[in-house]
């Protein structure tokens, strides 16, 4: 044990300071979210966060990858660590002085995206740097145990100091936990340098198209990327549209909406449990396929129809436990089809075609329920048919949303499926 400590001791104190600072980065974004909303009552408005924050990293990632092969990981983290938290001290200083307005928040949520777009992947391979071969399993599955925690308590310990305290001492633990994670990084990592051999790479632009041309090729895994593509956008609708629904309900409100978001950790932290314990299926197509169509075609309708924050609690612990299932299969998917020689340059091209339907699921989710929803509940008359399905007053509206979600949702699960039924994947045992 002790001998496994000291193996791990580089990669521990990494880790253990890097998902702190995380916590407190979701703290305060959560915390911008509440606040944000409560200012324009607007859930378009309050999707831009969201928007501005991936856009960049849709655009970026297919990039993210070649820059961090070429420059020092160590100096990467640190600077765009250091980047981002000054955005956090600007956000400070502009409430400190009643100068916060939507568009500095949306801005910096942009250049923020755009410093996690080149720190990930940098984040990534020091990770494995620091790792010896022989505990990877073991260190994937701290990473899993921390993120599923950061889901579960970024919500509860932001609505709460958000409540009692105000957004200014959320951004104060933000700030504190950066500079634990900063000085760690600075004064007691030693990430090892990158052989010459490996850092001889092709050139720039030459890897991003053979990322490109591999998918081409390889049209099982471009057809999962695509399907994905479409889960993400339901997927991150459902995110934008759930504080419309929540916080203006008589039962809803900050405390509510904190406790539903964790419930998605708690399923996740579940999820990856479960992953451990169920034997390896004999078909892994199939499975991301059918835990994503009950995923899908469960939670939201779910929603929908509810009017208990218990049933929304249990539909985010339905919609979410089966994510780490489907993230277990598609991973031994890519990384056993995938060359190892083009997996970074193919991940990246899969994080852009995966990912762009984010910031445009954010967008849609907030516009259908300001501009489309809202406003036929509004005009809807008591007791009639869409009253009685969505409630009446504001958040009935994002309910209507919800329902159109979980339609489309399992479509798209319907019909991928369909499409993916003539791939194969075959494992070597």
């Amino acid at each position: 044990m002790k001998n496994r400590i000291k193996e791990l001791q580089t990669f521990l104190i990494l880790w253990s300071t890097q998902s702190l600072s995380q916590l407190g980065s979701a703290m305060t974004n959560f915390a911008l979210t509440l606040w944000l909303y409560e200012q324009t009552g607007s859930a378009l408005r309050t999707a831009l966060l969201s928007i501005c924050s991936y856009a960049p990293y849709v655009c970026m990632s297919i990039f993210a990858g070649a820059i961090s092969d070429r420059w020092d990981k160590r100096k990467i983290m640190l600077g765009c660590d250091t980047f981002a938290a000054c955005c956090t001290v600007t956000v400070l200083v502009l409430l400190k002085n009643n100068l916060l307005m939507p568009w500095h928040m949306y801005l910096l949520n942009a250049v923020n995206g755009l410093m996690n777009t080149v720190q990930q992947p940098a984040g990534d391979v020091a990770m494995t740097l620091v790792i010896p071969k022989k505990h990877y399993q073991r260190a994937s599955g701290l990473r899993s145990l921390s993120n599923s925690l950061i889901t579960i308590l970024n919500p509860m310990l932001a609505t709460s100091l958000y409540a009692f305290a105000g957004l200014d001492t959320v951004i104060y633990v933000d700030l504190a936990t950066f500079a634990a994670a900063f000085a760690a990084l600075f004064f007691w990592i030693r990430i090892p340098a990158v052989s010459e051999k490996e850092l001889d790479r092709v050139p720039f632009f030459c890897a991003v198209r053979s990322g490109l041309r591999y998918l081409r090729d390889n049209r099982m895994i471009l057809t999962l990327i695509l399907f994905l593509a479409g889960v993400n956008l339901i997927a991150s609708a459902f995110d934008a549209v759930l504080p419309a629904f929540i916080l203006p309900r008589p039962n809803g409100g900050s405390a509510v909406l904190g406790a539903v978001t964790s419930c998605a950790g708690i399923a996740t932290l579940a999820g990856s449990v479960l992953v451990t314990l169920l034997p390896p299926p004999s078909n892994r197509v199939r499975v991301i396929f059918v835990t994503m169509l009950i995923s899908l075609g469960t939670e939201n309708f779910l929603l929908a129809f509810s009017r208990s924050p218990l049933l929304w609690c249990l539909g985010q612990l339905i919609g979410w436990v089966l994510v780490p299932v489907m993230n277990a299969n598609l991973d031994v998917i890519l990384r056993s089809t995938i060359p190892v020689e083009l997996q970074g340059r193919v991940y990246s091209c899969r994080n852009t075609l995966q990912f762009f339907t984010i910031p445009v699921g954010f967008f849609l989710g907030g516009y259908l329920v300001d501009e489309v929803c809202e406003p036929i509940m509004e005009a809807a008359a008591n007791g009639g048919i869409l009253t009685a399905l969505f409630g009446s007053g504001k958040g009935s509206g994002a309910a209507m949303v919800l329902l159109v979600l979980g339609v489309f949702g399992t479509a798209v699960c319907l019909i991928f499926g369909k499409l993916l039924k003539k791939y194969r994947f075959i494992e070597e045992r």
